[in-house]
């Protein structure tokens, strides 16, 4: 999948709240589930993007 429609995915799912801005993990798992997009593009786009993980399902990120 090209950077734009991954960009366009994690925009409309992610949550902004007190000028931070935040994916939950159960979403990253649904964008991997619904869409041709892997678990290693949404990171590297968010790492990229000042965007973090947050509710993380393995307790990696608090």
């Amino acid at each position: 999948m090209d950077n734009e429609n991954i960009k366009q995915l994690i925009n409309d799912a992610i949550i902004e709240k007190e000028g931070k801005r935040k994916l939950p993990c159960a979403k990253a798992f649904t964008l991997v589930a619904n869409n041709a997009i892997t678990l290693k593009e949404i990171a590297e786009f968010c790492n990229a993007n000042n965007i973090k993980i947050s509710s993380c399902q393995l307790g990696c990120f608090k």
